[in-house]
């Protein structure tokens, strides 16, 4: 088995290579010739994201976590609600961590509520709050692995051997960590899920999502996919493809220079909280660092005074981009209250610790001086 910065480059690429071409071409044909698929699901079509694209990415994703197979679709949120009405049914409860990204949150409170499936929201670090909560329903755990906005991280062991204990599904949003920071699967998760849009891909020019898992289990997602829609395009493959086989370089620099600029925000008068699981008093910094090869390059900060103050912060930086998303080579700043989590009420954003004036820095690959130089002018006018 190769290392994990060789698995990105080499993992699942054909052999031999088609024609000689070092690159993996695109695939831009909508379907192909059976030759010899037994069932419907294999035969080779968009639709059921089959295509030679597809096939290499399944590989390598399932090779980076350790997982016996894989899926791409259409963006994150086509990874995480083809996921969840696959392993639960109308009358099925869910445990999700509190402090979920808002598109999350939505669907299992909002969607999938309508649907009659039920969940409870849990203190992801605190275990023996958990099995008050399970009912004779209780069908999975869902967890991610660092929350979206907060930065929280759960008890990652704790959650796989309850679930194992409790015989219930262990689901993880696994996109801020990505699996060179956390190989979810082979830690233990069931499933692992990514929005690819965000550092897998890295370069903000596409939207994708993945599952990664058991044979069996991703097999019932890919069959529950290919009713459902959530098709990657062959071209949006090659894009992922091509984007992945730079996460080592990529990310270990933006985890050293998201480090730099957390201390900096924690020290500056300015900023009255600083979210980053590679300080020292992160609530959680102790699981992070019992359990994950790594920080994250994700971190958001609360502006002192109001909301007026934090538009003017975002309004005078030159460098970062105001736009959501993340995971991007470039740098992007939001507020999470009128971005990723405006979807959800005004209480309900209180409830979960996102306040008006939170920031959220998805760190780039630029030079973190300049960053930091960028983030002090920006806070220092008008103090």
């Amino acid at each position: 088995m190769h290392r994990f910065d060789t698995a990105l480059i080499h993992a699942g690429e054909p052999h031999p290579r088609i024609e000689g071409a070092i690159t993996m071409p695109v695939f831009q044909s909508a379907t192909f010739e059976p030759r010899g698929a037994s069932n419907y699901f294999d035969l080779p079509y968009i639709r059921l994201n089959n295509t030679p694209n597809h096939r290499v990415l399944h590989a390598r994703l399932a090779a980076l976590e350790g997982a016996e197979d894989a899926l791409v679709l259409a963006s994150g949120m086509a990874a995480i609600a083809t996921t969840l009405l696959t392993v639960l049914a109308p009358g099925d409860h869910l445990l999700v961590q509190e402090s979920l990204y808002g598109g999350t949150h939505d669907l299992t409170c909002g969607e999938l509520r309508a649907l009659g499936i039920e969940s409870t929201t849990i203190d992801a670090a605190a275990p023996a709050t958990w099995a008050a909560k399970l009912t004779p329903k209780t069908k999975a755990i869902y967890v991610e692995t660092i929350s979206n906005p907060l930065m929280h991280v759960p008890d990652l062991a704790a959650v796989v051997e309850f679930a194992r204990a409790k015989k219930i599904l262990s689901l993880i949003d696994n996109t801020f960590a990505t699996p060179l920071v956390f190989p979810a699967v082979r830690f233990g998760f069931d499933l692992s899920l990514h929005s690819c849009t965000k550092y897998l891909n890295g370069h903000s020019d596409l939207v994708a999502g993945a599952v990664v898992g058991s044979a069996e289990l991703v097999k019932r997602v890919r069959h529950r996919a290919a009713h459902l829609g959530g098709a990657l395009d062959p071209h949006a493959c090659f894009l992922l493809e091509r984007g992945l086989k730079t996460l080592g370089v990529r990310m270990r620099h933006q985890m050293a220079s998201a480090a730099r600029i957390a201390r900096f925000l924690a020290e500056s008068p300015a900023i009255t909280r600083v979210h980053h699981p590679a300080l020292a008093d992160h609530p959680q910094h102790a699981l992070a660092k019992r359990d994950l090869q790594g920080f994250g390059a994700m971190l958001s900060f609360e502006v002192r005074g109001d909301v007026a103050r934090a538009d003017d912060f975002l309004r005078r930086l030159a460098i970062p981009a105001n736009a959501p998303s993340l995971g991007g080579v470039e740098s992007l700043v939001t507020r999470p209250a009128t971005t990723s989590h405006s979807g959800m009420s005004a209480a309900d954003r209180r409830a979960a610790g996102v306040s008006d004036n939170l920031v959220r820095l998805s760190v780039g690959i630029e030079d973190p001086d300049d960053l930091i130089e960028d983030l002090e002018q920006a806070l220092r006018i008008g103090q």
